[in-house]
């Protein structure tokens, strides 16, 4: 059981320090993806932490991506991840902020930090010039979607999958 009680984290830019648990809580990200819909989502291998937190930390210099954490009493307890784009005609999207990760570790879920770390990252982006922040995030996951809504979010798109080894399913 978590405790809700709400807590006041740093947060700051990712550093090369933060990377195992960056990959750590970014393996959970797969896995919980992965609970949500097996058949659309990658599974978390015992390598995932390793190569999550290399590419992550990949991310960390590009002038057009923003790794910030969340830390409490000296350890990172989640993570936001978004990049700068351009105009996208694939996507029929203006410039905007694409959040491509926001994981808090489960201990500390319900006490703020995904808002803090959102609030943090709109912060960032707008600083930029950016006008929009725009994610996906997985259907079932409803915690999320709420969280996402109260911070301002609306619906706009709708991702649909059909698997072509079998017949549609329902």
């Amino acid at each position: 059981m978590t405790d809700d009680t709400p807590i006041d984290p740093i947060v700051r830019p990712a550093r090369t320090a933060d990377v195992p648990t960056l990959g750590r809580l970014g393996a959970l990200l797969v896995q919980e993806h992965h609970n949500f819909d097996e058949r659309r989502f990658l599974a978390a291998t015992k390598s995932t932490p390793d190569h999550y937190g290399a590419f992550l930390a990949s991310q960390l210099d590009d002038p057009n991506v923003i790794v910030l954490v969340a830390e409490s009493a000296g350890r990172v307890i989640g993570y936001a991840f978004a990049a700068i784009e351009g105009y996208d005609y694939l996507s029929l999207r203006g410039p905007a902020g694409l959040l491509h990760d926001l994981i808090v570790d489960p201990a500390h879920r319900g006490r703020g930090v995904g808002r803090v770390l959102l609030e943090a990252t709109f912060s960032y982006l707008n600083g930029r010039g950016v006008p929009r922040v725009v994610l996906s995030t997985a259907q079932r996951n409803e915690s999320a979607q709420r969280l996402f809504e109260r911070m301002g979010f609306r619906r706009t798109m709708i991702e649909m999958t059909r698997e072509l080894d079998g017949p549609p399913t329902k």
